[in-house]
């Protein structure tokens, strides 16, 4: 038996896209001799395709392009993930299935068991779990067919399900498994994905071809990582990450690879370095906002401060220089080598510059305001105006040219507030919004190891919003290598503030640090959708009040 995976990028709604994407490979797949390709969760509209599960059209076009993709099922049979009908009136009205297709028409359907419920997963507000397990003959073998959560409650301590799905097929003699995945990339994933499929490998000594998705959708990003694992759960081989493509294994040969002369000494799998994961899916979530929203030019505000210059690299990698807009904005407290540092960072990555002074429109604004300020000294006020017309620059160059403003709000500042609502904190897209400010640093001095575009300067000087005279971050917030430490644990461990203290934190630091926090969730209500690389990104994966009294 030869199994294809098509690791592909799928677009929400793109019924047609994805089909023909699907065509392409089923073609190829049969050419190649394969007996059967599996295709990802929910493959044909996408994923996650949300509220669209509420439309009633939605439903009939995903029902319409499996009966295109069972037309294509000659000589081959074809595994794909679409939502399908629930017929009993009772629970919800849709299964999240797999789908068996062979001589032009559906033979199979397996509905997904386990549905998550927790971070950015949302699955049993439209599914109906299911309870009724069978295993499927594909190619005189007997398969049992998975779907992502199915194979993802062992090897836990704390399962979120009291039954895996394979403990019921396990019983019915199954040859191999197959799983339909969408597992979103956080810069964990890759290696927690694997472990799991090892715990399934041991507990029911089976083969696994596991088809993940790639690209990304809005905040989500797919790494792809699609992988093969023999009985002894071994990997047998994973395919690339960020990237489509097409695999083809024969299982006799994967069987061989569990036992015998042909055993497997060690993993197939790929490096797992944490910043080049992230880089790497960074780019792709900017390709794919841009390119799935029909965009091709974005713009942003380049301070010369290493969070903008990040956000700059990223994007001229994602949809090329030249179709990227820095825009300098330098007010009176702008040092000279804000300008200088910004100029040459343009001239390395070959962007085009402009520069837009704050202070004549800022001495306007004061002029206006200054009798209604009732002479109050200067304070925030005068700084968020500051923000706020640069905010007013970026948009008004956003709407006459059709580019999309790129956020460049790290995770830290995000976390504390320490951000002007529309004015820094604008944007169609936040690239970095999802990364404290020591893993900003990080990932730009393995940028420069590959590539030295940033200046050194940029990585040197002390941070800044150069919104008064002489500011520093440090004014207002703590050492960043200790306030990333103290949020980490709060944000991605879910701690309290006693379990944080007693790890040796300054007592007020950390009461403080907690309370700017849950003070500041307005403002994140508030910001575009935040590139996801974490266990716990701010957005749809993070759902809190913004009244509550808790540690405020």
């Amino acid at each position: 038996m030869r199994i294809a995976l098509a690791q592909l990028n799928y677009h929400i709604g793109n019924f047609e896209g994805n089909v023909a994407k699907m065509a392409e490979r089923i073609a190829e797949a049969k050419a190649e001799g394969a007996d059967c390709i599996l295709f990802g969760e929910l493959a044909v509209c996408g994923y996650p395709p949300r509220d669209f599960l509420e439309f009633a059209d939605f439903i009939r076009r995903c029902e319409a392009a499996v009966e295109e993709l069972a037309s294509l099922a000659q000589g081959i049979t074809v595994v794909v993930g679409a939502p399908s009908v629930n017929p009993v009136v009772e629970g919800k009205d849709l299964f999240n299935s797999a789908y068996v297709l062979s001589d032009g028409r559906v033979q199979d359907k397996v509905h997904k068991a386990l549905l998550p419920t927790y971070d950015i997963f949302d699955e049993y507000r439209y599914f109906e779990p299911y309870r009724d397990f069978h295993v499927v003959k594909i190619a005189g073998r007997k398969v049992a067919i998975t779907i992502c959560e199915d194979l993802w409650n062992v090897g836990n301590e704390n399962p979120l399900y009291p039954a895996c799905p394979m403990d019921e097929l396990i019983g019915q003699g199954p040859e191999l498994i197959l799983n339909l995945s969408a597992s979103p990339f956080q810069y964990r994933q890759a290696r927690e994905r694997i472990d799991v499929l090892k715990h399934n490998c041991a507990r029911y000594g089976l083969p696994i071809f596991y088809c993940n998705h790639t690209g990304a959708q809005t905040e989500l990003i797919f790494d792809g990582g699609s992988v093969v694992l023999n009985a002894a759960g071994t990997v047998y081989d994973e395919m690339p990450y960020f990237e489509e493509g097409l695999r083809i294994y024969d299982l006799s040969e994967v069987a061989a690879s569990a036992e015998g002369p042909a055993r497997l000494s060690a993993d197939r799998d790929q490096p797992k370095d944490k910043f080049d994961l992230i880089h790497r899916g960074l780019v792709r979530g900017v390709q794919d906002y841009f390119g799935k929203l029909g965009f091709k030019q974005a713009l942003l505000g380049l301070s010369g401060g290493v969070d903008s210059a990040l956000t700059l690299v990223l994007a001229a990698e994602a949809l090329g220089p030249e179709n990227v807009l820095a825009v300098m904005m330098p007010s009176q407290f702008s040092s000279d080598h804000s300008v200088s540092d910004s100029e040459q960072l343009c001239a390395n990555l070959g962007c085009p510059v402009i520069q837009l002074p704050v202070a004549p429109v800022y001495g306007s604004f004061m002029e206006q305001l200054e009798p209604h300020f009732q002479g109050k000294p200067f304070d925030v006020t005068e700084e968020n105006l500051q923000a706020r017309i640069r905010g007013v620059y970026l948009m008004a160059l956003s709407n006459k040219h059709g580019a999309i403003l790129l956020n460049t709000s790290n995770k830290s500042e995000a976390a504390v507030g320490y951000g002007t609502l529309y004015g820094d904190m604008c944007g169609g897209l936040a690239v970095i919004g999802d990364l404290y400010k020591t893993e900003v640093y990080a990932l730009c001095n393995h940028i420069n190891r590959i590539r030295p575009v940033i200046p050194e300067h940029i990585l040197t000087k002390a941070p800044s919003a150069e919104l008064r005279p002489n500011q520093k971050d440090s004014d207002s917030l703590p050492p960043y290598e200790e306030l990333d430490t103290i949020l980490f644990e709060y944000i991605e461990q879910r701690k309290g503030p006693r379990e944080i203290i007693a790890e040796g934190h300054d007592e007020a630091l950390v009461r403080r640090t907690l309370k700017l926090v849950n003070r500041s969730e307005y403002k994140r209500h508030q910001t575009p959708p935040i590139l996801r690389v974490s266990p716990k990104a701010f957005g749809m994966g993070r759902r809190l009040p913004i009244v509550g009294k808790y540690l405020g």
